[in-house]
């Protein structure tokens, strides 16, 4: 089975490249098409504090697509994991997902900071931070997974 998904916007500004570090301070919008939508389809967000966007990794080449495991970000010293162990861009639907702070709504812009994708990445996506979705328990990780999160954001 396949589907086509349409991108509900573009983000625009932000990181012109993609890099691994430092995504906590920076500022960018994500703009909804025009053809498809107004100023109702933001109504609201602006109470909530947080905002889910869910994207395409847009830039990763088909030969770049990981199905199987890997050391994360290539380091020997990491355990070898599966590609659904793991948040990198080159997974098989190229679907990144980011919890971002709501910095403004304006008509169909939406302005977040902390969102890790660059100028012109297709979102797919955008969903309120409701504390009802938030993990029920404590989250358990592996301690490699909080190191290479250290200097993310």
């Amino acid at each position: 089975m396949s589907f086509t998904l349409d991108p509900v916007g573009t983000v625009r500004g932000g990181r012109a490249v993609v890099e691994d570090d430092d995504w906590g301070m920076v500022e960018a919008e994500i703009v909804l098409d025009p053809a498809r939508f107004d100023a109702e389809a933001l109504a609201g967000l602006d109470a909530f504090s947080h905002a889910e966007i869910i994207f395409l990794f847009d830039r990763v080449p088909d030969g770049k697509v990981e199905t199987g495991a890997r050391h994360p970000r290539g380091r020997k010293d990491w355990p070898r994991v599966g590609i659904f162990a793991q948040r990198g861009k080159n997974r098989p639907n190229r679907i990144g997902l980011t919890t971002c702070e709501i910095l403004s709504v304006e008509g169909t812009c939406l302005r977040v900071r902390g969102l890790d994708a660059v100028d012109g990445t297709p979102v797919l996506d955008i969903k309120p931070v409701m504390s009802g979705f938030s993990p029920r328990g404590a989250v358990c990780e592996p301690d490699w997974a909080r190191e290479i999160m250290a200097d993310y954001w």
